[in-house]
């Protein structure tokens, strides 16, 4: 079977009674689909293979890919007001989103090494995460997003 009449076979949506034609044919972007039946004829198993020559529809695909819509943020993406205490923190933002606080945080807790060396759970508080964690010398990492809840209003 030449390479045209291969396509010309998987453009028009035959069934093909073989896999063995799929790997033979011309390489044509196609969608596949298989199929188990019993054969009326035979009265044995028997499967199927569907091709449908896809190539217009995977140049449109490939147009459509950037037009997808955002969506709005919600739940913790959500820009929420914060308190003075965190906006301080942060640099005078006025909204900020819970991920991006933490992120903020943890990079405070790197940039400063304020991780105990001996169990790295364990956040050594200096005066400014002090100010944000009531006061605090010492707080678990699991803690961090509880004592944060205080600083985002509802």
């Amino acid at each position: 079977m030449s390479a045209t009449a291969t396509a010309a076979a998987i453009r028009s949506g035959e069934l093909l009674a073989c896999p063995v034609a799929l790997r033979r044919a011309a390489p044509v972007a196609a969608a596949v689909s298989f199929r188990m039946g019993r054969s009326a004829r035979a009265g044995r198993l028997a499967m199927r293979v569907r091709v449908v020559a896809a190539a217009a529809s995977v140049e449109g695909a490939e147009e459509g890919k950037g037009k997808k819509k955002k969506r709005a943020a919600s739940g913790i993406m959500k820009p929420k007001p914060i308190s003075p205490e965190l906006r301080e923190f942060v640099g005078g933002a006025e909204e900020l989103p819970r991920t991006e606080a933490l992120k903020i945080i943890w990079a405070h807790i790197k940039g400063n090494n304020l991780q105990d060396p001996n169990n790295k759970k364990i956040i050594v508080c200096d005066e400014k995460l002090k100010k944000i964690f009531g006061g605090r010398d010492r707080v678990g990492f699991l803690e961090i997003s509880g004592l944060l809840n205080p600083h985002f209003q509802k």
